[in-house]
């Protein structure tokens, strides 16, 4: 361990801003707009970065730079921003960089929002997109042109938890010297941290597992000091800022990350192992069961398996929304990373709107059901999902 790095837990907890004159022991809100200057010559060597303020909320605020100092030391990244939600930060970490004529290799299996910015906005603008393989990254160097300029992946992926080899991502990107864009959502730092392998920015849904109780939106981009200055400008000037206040909430929830994901991830695998035994399912998808095809992977870059357990239930789709009806305890929601189990079936919500063809190439079967797997007694939820099944 590095002299003077803190363990993961202690940087959440202990990595907060100075304490104002009232010694506050936990940071207060600051739901201000706009911060005052005591005289004119301070406020312009502000605003022309000669001196260090905070000048207004959009820009940054003790909060947001509180939260996104706490992610900088969980991811190892040098600076970072905070966004309006998950999507937004998705859409400025490429955005940012990208220009007409440019392209971008993307992994097949991305959410169906993700999907929806390479495929119908960005092409408006003259950004083309490939898809590759997710579990054939040996040959995605065959996809990359002269114009690439970034690759654009989520490991695991949702809902199939499909794995990325990182080191070979990194690896690619470093070769050709590209931008690789990494959606670490699903795992949250605590549970991997893509810059160590070469990523260069790491891109978070801070709404998921980062909150963990379903209260607020937010996403975060970390990465290099060099990048996030793009980052920082497009987010200036076009406004996707994450408020004051939801970053007062998720670096409180920071707090108690580690020990959530640890309580997530024995549930989820006693959930996985316990579904793998069932007549009536006909596939389990979790990163740290044995018999997941990634499964060395997965313990290679993932301290541990997730919160997210996806299964293939019979009858297709009929089966799968039929399975959702007879839930009686979890909940059925789009939304992941609660304390409270969600179930929801894919192919008719969450991904509804690719093509039965784009949904079988990422590995979405029409009974597909995920499962974000709270922090309720094992036995309870386990207890839901078999009455759902045996009736």
């Amino acid at each position: 361990m590095e002299k003077n790095k803190k363990q993961f837990e202690t940087e959440a907890i202990r990595g907060q801003m100075e304490r104002t004159a009232y010694r506050e022991h936990s940071t207060p809100m600051f739901l201000t707009s706009s911060f005052t200057f005591p005289n004119a010559e301070l406020m312009a060597d502000t605003f022309a970065g000669q001196a260090e303020g905070i000048i207004y909320s959009r820009y940054s605020n003790p909060n947001t730079d509180e939260l996104i100092q706490k992610v900088c030391a969980m991811e190892g990244a040098e600076d970072g921003f905070a966004t309006a939600s998950g999507m937004a930060a998705v859409f400025a970490s490429m955005a940012a960089f990208l220009q007409a004529g440019d392209h971008i290799l993307a992994s097949r299996a991305v959410f169906g929002s993700t999907h929806q910015i390479l495929s119908e906005l960005f092409p408006r603008w003259g950004i083309t997109f490939t898809y590759a393989d997710p579990k054939d990254i040996d040959n995605w160097e065959q996809h990359l042109q002269a114009n690439t300029r970034m690759i654009v992946l989520e490991t695991p992926s949702n809902p199939g938890l499909a794995l990325i080899d990182l080191e070979k991502a990194g690896a690619l990107a470093g070769k050709h010297g590209l931008i690789l864009n990494v959606d670490n959502c699903f795992a949250t730092p605590y549970l991997q941290t893509p810059l160590r392998y070469g990523a260069h920015l790491s891109v978070h849904s801070g709404t998921k597992w980062m909150d963990g109780q379903g209260r607020v939106l937010g996403g975060l981009i970390v990465g290099g000091a060099g990048l996030i200055e793009k980052v920082r400008f497009f987010c200036r000037h076009t406004g996707p800022a994450m408020s004051p206040f939801n970053a007062w909430v998720l670096s409180k929830s920071l707090e108690t990350l580690a020990v959530r994901m640890e309580r997530h991830c024995s549930n989820a695998l006693q959930l996985a192992t316990f579904l793998e035994q069932h007549p009536s399912v006909e596939k389990v998808h979790y990163p740290h069961l044995s018999s997941h095809p990634q499964y060395e992977l997965a313990k290679k870059q993932m301290r541990l398996g997730g919160g997210i357990v996806a299964f293939e239930v019979q009858g297709g789709v009929e089966g799968g929304m039929q399975f959702l009806n007879r839930i009686r305890l979890c909940s059925l929601s789009s939304n992941l990373g609660d304390s409270r189990t969600i179930v929801t079936h894919p192919a008719s919500t969450t991904h509804s709107k690719l093509k039965e063809e784009e949904r079988l190439a990422v590995g979405i079967r029409p009974g597909m059901v995920r499962i974000s797997v709270g922090l309720e007694h094992i036995e309870d939820i386990i207890g839901d999902v078999l009455q759902a099944l045996e009736k």
